[in-house]
């Protein structure tokens, strides 16, 4: 096999005009990380920092829509923010932090809401699918994209990667912020989309995307027995060890594919394409294959778990950076707005 590389396809490329803009995601504690979660957003998310000023935070306000548990909820961004260190976001280079340690996101929310119409936010695809899934009505999940769009706009986002499901929310945030501007004055900038790559899609073991919903995933930071179980679990067709195999339609060529570079995958077509291939090798390959590539990622994490004082103080130090920007485009909209009469 050609020399291990993690240039596997990635969901999101900047051009040229986008690199060394302000790039702002916000990623839901959700616990459980799998290769899903890494190459569809948190390793783009991490290479943004090298020639971009990278904000990246974690969304716990939003997650209140749908977590109820007061522990989970603190216990999978506390995790969540370990995963991303870990998996070697700088802190010293990013901007990182959780969303309720900036509560001034809440009042530029209310802000927003008085210029965004009850129809614009009826007509957002995620709350109808949501409704019709039986999810209760409330008001978070419908007002869901003007705290997304504040969000974005408190602290000057230039640059918003989102995946194809969720490119309406940022067309509303752009209509939200282009109507507080014409309102009330030039006051935010309007962001730019970044929108994902399908062929950065990220197979499960069953071939669906692979989601925890699914329960399809290969976590990144699991034992080595579990991991392995799960990699042989991956669904494969039935064609005879002695024909052909067919890389194309293969889930686990493609799952693969994400750690070998150009000669690698290859290398391995060939393999797939010449009779004598069994599943079973290449599934046993792979799942040391996974384990070698994050053991470093995974000592890391274990450093950190046991440091937890680590963790919040970096996230401590974002949260103060966060805040130093958001205070000034928060007083540019409350002066506009009329809220400052001193």
């Amino acid at each position: 096999m050609a020399a291990l590389s993690l240039h596997g396809t990635s969901w999101f490329r900047l051009s040229n005009s986008m690199k060394g803009k302000r790039v702002l995601s916000g990623i839901q504690p959700s616990g459980g990380l799998h290769l899903g979660n890494y190459f569809g957003m948190m390793k783009p998310m991490i290479e943004f920092q090298v020639e971009n000023e990278l904000f990246c935070f974690l969304v716990n306000y939003h997650a209140l829509t749908s977590v109820t548990d007061t522990e989970k909820l603190c216990r999978d961004t506390l995790e969540a923010a370990a995963d991303f260190l870990a998996l070697g976001l700088d802190p010293e280079k990013a901007v990182f932090w959780v969303q309720s340690d900036v509560p001034e996101v809440t009042e530029l929310t209310w802000l927003l809401s008085n210029v965004t119409g009850v129809g614009l936010l009826e007509r957002s695809h995620s709350y109808k699918d949501k409704i019709a899934k039986g999810i209760a009505p409330n008001h978070g999940l419908l007002s869901y994209p003007i705290l997304m769009t504040a969000d974005i706009l408190l602290f000057g986002g230039e640059v918003v990667p989102v995946g194809k499901d969720q490119k309406q929310h940022l067309e509303i945030s752009r209509d939200i912020a282009s109507r507080f501007n014409s309102t009330y004055g030039e006051t935010f900038i309007i962001p730019e989309p970044l929108i994902a790559d399908d062929t950065g899609l990220i197979p499960g073991i069953d071939g669906q995307k692979m989601s925890k919903s699914y329960n399809n995933t290969l976590e990144i930071f699991c034992d080595h027995d579990e991991l392995q179980k799960k990699v042989m679990n991956i669904v494969t067709d039935t064609t005879p060890v002695d024909e052909p195999k067919d890389p194309d339609s293969s889930t686990l060529y493609n799952i693969h594919s994400f750690f070998l570079d150009e000669a690698g995958k290859k290398q391995l077509r060939s393999r797939y394409e010449t009779p004598g291939l069994r599943y079973g090798d290449v599934k046993r390959e792979l799942a040391d294959i996974i384990w070698d590539y994050f053991k470093p990622f995974r000592e890391k994490r274990m450093e950190l778990a046991e440091n937890k004082d680590i963790v919040i103080e970096a996230l401590n130090s974002g949260a103060e950076k966060a805040r130093t920007i958001a205070a000034g485009y928060l007083e540019k909209a409350r002066r506009n707005t009329g809220l400052i009469y001193k």
